[in-house]
């Protein structure tokens, strides 16, 4: 029997922690930890809305360079998520729709990238 795995926390490297917590959360994560460990390090966990998988940003989190992370989220509706991100103020892409799904992307106020793709059906649920 196989183990189940599930992917729990990805770090988002960013160079102003206050302003990438307040982007997120702008745009519906719910902020679930901001702890400042000692000097050095500080965690941030942030939680899409529905989500399994959360975010962390923060000091001494990761070693990858601001700008370079890309995640992709599964969303229920491309249309409706893009109006969303437009609503606050965040530039997004039309909906791309391709044969496998709807996307949408945007990038963090230090260039992460995020695409958000919507499906009709998902195989594994």
């Amino acid at each position: 029997m196989t183990a189940t795995w599930k992917i729990e926390l990805i770090p988002v490297p960013v160079t102003d922690v206050d302003r990438a917590k307040a982007f997120y959360e702008r745009i519906g994560f719910n902020a679930d930890h901001d702890y400042k460990v000692h000097d050095g390090l500080r965690f941030v966990q942030l939680t899409p809305p529905g989500s399994a998988c959360s975010i962390v940003l923060g000091e001494g989190i990761t070693e990858k360079t601001p700008g370079t992370q890309e995640i992709q989220i599964v969303v229920a509706d491309a249309h409706a998520a893009r109006k969303q991100l437009l609503e606050v103020d965040v530039e997004a892409s039309d909906v791309d729709a391709q044969p496998w799904g709807n996307f949408v992307h945007f990038r963090d106020p230090d260039g992460n990238k995020w695409s958000l793709q919507a499906l009709e059906s998902r195989p594994n649920g």
